[in-house]
């Protein structure tokens, strides 16, 4: 079922109407119509989407392969990092008035109930930008509790709220003091230092987790976010890997705020000019970033992790993506195999993937990174914010023009 928080419901039939169109996420602008008008209340969705189905239906976010684009690999059944079994996704959105356009992204990879760590590691692309807790894991290979992805102005204080949350949760267990909170920069939609980001909202996100489908676009930490001069936001994906040593799934989640319209491609097809878009007006279209959790199933030890985190930026590079000298592109991979493995009694009994067969987990890490960027993009809205900034959605009809246009 759709789960959906709401304050302060004012304008109540113009907000509901978005609502349904949206499956309970509200876009700052309708389809085809004008940017919400100032006074929209603040909101607070809880990340819960209807099935995937084959086509996009009424009620349902398109995606990406719903218009028809290409993509190699194979999805696990709800094309989404959920998909690996354990990891439970929430969102907190937040969009107020014409200042407010931010959130926060919560990722459990073995569920809200369980304190257990994973083995975890993580790499950069260009580092301009910020990811707690990454010492403690290059040091030890552990990831204790949730990852939250929310907006710069928030991290700190998501950081002492995702203590908060866990202390209070996990009474009789050991608790992580190093969580990993990761952030790109929502300036241009949002009131970057109103920090409306509350501990309220954090809690809010890490209580919404759940597994099944991830909600896109723009929900979350990719509330405010802009991908290649249109909306960017939350994206996720998976694959299904098949090894000489079994079958696994990786799934992918990304927040993207980085990258130039001139550089964006699709399927490899290039898209500008061909979009025919309106004006990218941002002044420094690449003062941005991308994060990148990647998830799997697979046995991976941290030195395996490693492997996998420092190929998403080839996914990126798919899409036409730099790492422009102001992007901070960091990434994450972990493991939910080797359960117990995080033992201080005694010594642990730990399965390891064979080096030889790790490439299909590399692939399936590109391919997966490729596809949530897109679909993010294919998920989001036009959004106007502060000062009357406003991106434009992708528009889908071009896309699938354009790929028609070079065969694809």
């Amino acid at each position: 079922m759709l789960a959906c928080v709401m304050l302060s419901l004012s304008r109540s039939l113009a907000l509901a109407t978005s609502l349904a169109w949206l499956g309970c996420v509200p876009p700052a602008t309708p389809p085809g119509g004008s940017p919400a008008p100032s006074g929209v209340p603040a909101s607070a969705i809880a990340q819960a989407t209807p099935a995937p189905q084959p086509r996009a239906t009424p009620g349902r976010r398109p995606r990406a392969r719903d218009l028809g684009i290409p993509f190699d690999g194979t999805p696990a059944p709800l094309g989404a990092i959920t998909d690996v079994a354990g990891v439970e996704v929430g969102h907190r959105t937040l969009i107020e008035g014409d200042r407010v356009r931010t959130g926060v992204t919560a990722i459990f990879p073995r569920g809200r109930s369980s304190a257990e760590g994973v083995f975890a590691a993580w790499a950069t692309l260009n580092g301009n930008g910020e990811m707690t807790g990454t010492t403690f894991i290059d040091e030890t290979g552990w990831l204790g509790g949730p990852v939250l992805l929310t907006g710069t102005g928030s991290v700190g204080l998501a950081r002492d709220a995702a203590i908060t949350w866990m202390t209070k949760h996990y009474k009789e267990k050991e608790v992580s003091l190093l969580p990993v909170v990761g952030e790109t920069w929502d300036g241009w939609l949002n009131d970057l230092l109103g920090m409306h980001v509350q501990a309220s909202d954090v809690f809010a996100a890490l209580d919404a987790a759940a597994p099944g489908p991830v909600a896109e676009g723009s929900v979350g930490g990719g509330t405010g976010m802009v991908c290649h001069g249109f909306k960017g936001g939350i994206g996720t994906t998976s694959r299904r890997v098949h090894t000489k040593v079994g079958d696994f799934v990786v799934g992918v989640l990304v927040q993207c705020n980085y990258g130039r319209r001139s550089q964006l491609r699709i399927a490899g097809v290039p898209m500008d000019p061909g979009l025919a878009a309106p004006p990218d007006t941002r002044p420094k279209p690449e003062q941005g970033s991308i994060l990148v959790i990647v998830a799997t199933d697979a046995p991976l030890l941290p030195t395996q992790l490693k492997r996998l985190a420092k190929r998403v930026p080839l996914g990126i590079g798919r899409m036409g993506g730099i790492g422009g000298i102001e992007s901070g592109d960091l990434f994450l991979a972990f493991s939910t195999a080797n359960r117990d493995a995080a033992t201080n009694e005694g010594i642990a009994t730990i399965r390891m993937f064979p080096d030889p067969e790790i490439d299909p987990l590399l692939e399936a890490t590109i391919e997966g990174t490729e596809e949530a960027i897109v679909n993010a993009m294919i998920g989001a809205d036009r959004m106007t914010g502060i000062d009357g900034h406003t991106v434009e959605r992708l528009p889908h009809d071009r896309v699938r023009q354009l790929l028609r246009a070079h065969g694809r």
